[in-house]
């Protein structure tokens, strides 16, 4: 068996792994917003709490498509098996802090989200060290292949969980995961409408 072979055949179970953690954290997410449509009034319903559902939720399927690219890893380790699923997980993390199993001691999900903000937003900002590690890690090709908006937005963002982090204030909140799902729906745009492919195998 070729190292060539050796590599794609780990690649297989690495995937599967991710399938996992990836596929709990959609099903986390979907259970919640089904439970909020078959009872609304079980708890006061959030237009910011539906939002940063909805950007997880575009996020974990976005971390699916973009780890294809790995497949073109030469070798692998146990370190680099721990580091992407370790990534899956923080991805995991946020999809589970936004659906949780009680609301009795909240106004609502609002009220909720806002005061687990300091862990949501410490996730998120793994989340995005995890992201900037595994673009340098796939080589100086791909990390050359992002686009400078990638490297602007990895420092703002960051920026914006630790104010998130320090504030209540639901207009920060709220132009907060705007900006997230505007950038997210930047990058979609990129990858499937344009010819400016970032670096993912299969769409260039």
């Amino acid at each position: 068996m070729s190292h060539a072979t050796t590599a794609a055949d780990l690649f297989v179970h690495v995937r599967i792994v991710m399938g996992i953690v990836v596929g709990l954290g959609l099903t986390r997410l979907l259970t919640g917003l089904a439970a909020i449509a078959q009872n609304p009034r079980r708890a006061k319903v959030s237009g910011l709490h539906l939002l940063w559902t909805l950007f997880v939720l575009v996020e974990l399927v976005l971390f699916w498509w973009w780890e294809y690219a790995l497949i073109e890893q030469p070798h692998w380790s146990f370190g680099d098996f721990a580091f992407v699923v370790g990534y899956a997980m923080t991805l995991f993390l946020m999809a589970a802090l936004l659906v949780p199993d009680r609301l009795d001691d909240y106004a609502g999900y609002e009220d909720y989200f806002l005061s687990r903000r300091h862990w949501f937003f410490g996730v998120f900002a793994a989340t995005l060290v995890f992201d900037l590690i595994d673009t340098l890690g796939k080589g100086g090709d791909y990390a050359g292949s992002v686009g400078a908006d990638y490297w602007i937005q990895i420092p703002i963002s960051l920026a914006l969980a630790a104010l998130a982090i320090w504030s209540r204030d639901r207009r920060l909140h709220y132009a907060i995961v705007l900006l997230q799902l505007a950038y997210q729906a930047w990058w979609i745009w990129l990858l499937f409408y344009t010819n400016d492919c970032p670096g993912i195998v299969g769409t260039c």
